[in-house]
């Protein structure tokens, strides 16, 4: 059964409809007694770092996702989500995350290193670049996916990155992990074949550890 958590500033339909195309039981919620019962937590988002923040510090949410991430059940950060589950954003002022990952969250420039424009958000497909190994690349090949988003992810640790796409000469990093924890910086649910597959393989991970235990 995944969790999602429930803050006010998830994309909840295209998240819970893409779990129901794969026949994966879940429920939605913002309360910690019923999150921490799941077999794996899902943390979408859109919209603002600090405003997601705020809203998770405000009913509690924060510490329930460190709470469930320390029992070792997979958690995954999709999008705005992703971003959360690191040290700290930029946008709107500095602002404390999860601190679940080391890293921190940056605004695109908009200009490449030899003073080129270009546009701000990053919005269409890229082709992802696995740089790493990672249990949701499971029967995955490199393939495209929809990014949506200004800011994106510089990690303290590349160990972290374990997918990347380019966006003029900046390297987006599309998907971390380290232990339990996952994030995707684009949106898998509107990602086709591969999107669907990489969500896939996370609730069957949440599944074989659910029949491990």
């Amino acid at each position: 059964m995944i969790g999602i958590v429930d803050y006010g500033m998830g994309n909840l339909f295209s998240v819970s409809k893409a779990l129901e195309r794969l026949d994966t039981p879940y429920f939605i919620s913002q309360f910690k007694d019923g999150l921490m019962e799941a077999d794996a937590l899902l943390v979408p988002g859109v919209g603002s770092f600090r405003d997601a923040m705020e809203a998770l510090n405000r009913t509690g949410l924060t510490r329930t996702i460190r709470d469930f991430a320390a029992t070792g059940k997979p958690v995954l950060g999709i999008c705005l989500g992703m971003q959360l589950l690191f040290e700290e954003s930029t946008e709107n002022g500095l602002t404390k995350g999860l601190s679940l990952l080391p890293g921190k969250v940056e605004r695109f420039s908009g200009k490449t290193s030899k003073g080129e424009s270009y546009k701000v958000p990053h919005m269409g497909w890229n082709k992802l670049r696995f740089t790493g190994e990672s249990p949701l690349f499971n029967g995955i090949a490199e393939d495209y996916v929809y990014f949506v988003h200004s800011y994106y992810v510089k990690a303290a640790d590349p160990d972290v990155l374990v997918a990347v796409g380019d966006y003029y000469d900046v390297e987006v990093p599309a998907i971390v992990g380290r232990g339990n924890i996952f994030g995707m910086q684009f949106h898998p649910e509107k990602s086709s074949e591969m999107g669907m597959g990489l969500l896939r393989n996370f609730t069957e991970l949440a599944a074989e550890r659910k029949a491990k235990l």
